[in-house]
């Protein structure tokens, strides 16, 4: 019987990959340090728990397809305190934001369209474009330029008549790069020129570890028509199981379309809504608190990885991710041998091999994604481990 070929052409996660020789490291009695997955050890606010607890009523049924008011009135109250006000009618929920990832590439994108997005990309993103039928462009990149894409000679050469918009993760996932607002407002310009779609995932807004506060395409309002924000409570609350999200955009007709599939798909779940509502409550003191202790996070996953010989990695602006060019062969093979031929006193790490964030063919090999989302004594010991591991790989 035959299958879809648009789902033959997606791969599974490399980010998730490894978990059956993880598993099976466990198994034989090893500690696994996982830097591999952006899974947050930040408690999640207990509002959300509270609502929740509290949630009475004697049907628990399906939620409207557009949201519940709880919950969109708590996303337009987030974004008018940012100074970046939206109509009702422009918000939506989603499943968390990998639905509204591919609610908006599913309205903007058919058979054999193209979307611009630099590479090293969130590897799903690749899954979700060959699902609506179209392929990525990719972006060129270096570890050494800092992963720097928003330069207009660098992207309006690959703008053909097939190109129907512009995709990126900002803080980004996997780099940590963080746009300027000057490289953000030429990515708006060549958008408003073009006639293309501008869709930012900006779910990592609120880390950011330099002195600006983190920018939104929201803001430039000459691309209002071409913006399309995807958001979510997962990374920012830290409530990744909670699977509430939001897309986002002043374009009417754009979100009419996507209101279609959110009657498709009936509802996202009416208790987790309510839950991600109260999260909305928290004061600027969680952020903060959480902020700094991602930015420590960061500097050191950084300092120790700076100690490594042959490392090539920029120091990370935002989210909790870096990527890095490692002084191994292969990460994909570096990783499989510190799962099933690695240890000290009996512990491992896991990280998340690079190719898997590249559409060109060849690129990546020997870079890997870290999520330094471990709590500092767990963090350095993971980092030693990755130390001691690359010594030990090129030794064999």
């Amino acid at each position: 019987m035959k299958l879809s070929s648009k789902i033959l052409k997606c791969e599974l996660s490399p980010i998730r990959k490894f978990a059956p020789f993880a598993a099976a490291a466990r198994a034989r009695g090893i500690t696994i340090y996982p830097l591999n997955i952006g899974q947050p050890d930040v408690e999640t606010p207990r509002e959300f728990f509270d609502a929740v607890r509290n949630f009475s009523a004697p049907v628990l049924e399906y939620a409207p397809s557009g949201g519940v008011e709880e919950y969109l009135d708590a996303v337009h109250g987030y974004y008018e305190r940012l100074g970046l006000p939206v109509e009702r009618g422009g918000i939506l929920a989603t499943v968390g934001g990998s639905e509204a990832l591919i609610m908006a590439l599913q309205c903007v994108l058919e058979d054999g369209d193209e979307i611009l997005v630099p590479e090293p990309y969130y590897p799903n993103y690749a899954a979700f474009t060959q699902l609506a039928g179209a392929r990525i462009r990719p972006i060129p990149t270096t570890p050494e330029e800092g992963f720097r894409y928003a330069e207009r000679e660098r992207i309006e050469p690959l703008i053909n008549e097939h190109t129907r918009a512009i995709l990126f993760s900002n803080p980004g996932n996997p780099t940590g790069n963080v746009l300027t607002r000057a490289e953000m407002h030429v990515l708006a310009d060549i958008a408003v020129e073009h006639g293309l779609f501008i869709v930012a995932d900006e779910v990592y807004r609120e880390f950011t570890y330099g002195e600006d506060a983190m920018a939104s395409m929201l803001e430039f309002e000459y691309a209002r028509e071409n913006v399309i924000i995807v958001d979510s409570v997962s990374k920012r609350f830290s409530a990744c199981g909670a699977r509430v999200g939001a897309v986002i955009s002043h374009n009417a007709e754009f979100m009419t379309q996507v209101m279609k599939l959110c009657q498709t798909r009936l509802c996202a779940a009416t208790l987790d809504q309510v839950g991600a509502a109260a999260l909305y409550r928290v004061g600027p003191e969680y952020f903060a608190a959480v902020r700094e202790e991602y930015m420590r996070r960061r500097d050191t996953a950084y300092a120790k990885l700076m100690q490594i010989p042959g490392v090539v990695c920029r120091k990370p602006e935002g989210a909790f991710y870096l990527m890095a060019k490692l002084p191994v062969d292969n990460t994909d093979n570096f990783q499989q041998w510190l799962l099933e031929e690695f240890e000290d006193h009996g512990e491992t790490v896991m990280l998340t091999p690079g190719e898997g964030f590249y559409a060109t063919p060849g690129k990546g090999v020997n870079e890997a994604r870290l999520a330094y989302v471990l709590k500092q004594d767990r963090l350095e010991r993971a980092m030693d481990l990755l130390a001691l591991g690359i010594e030990a790989y090129n030794k064999r």
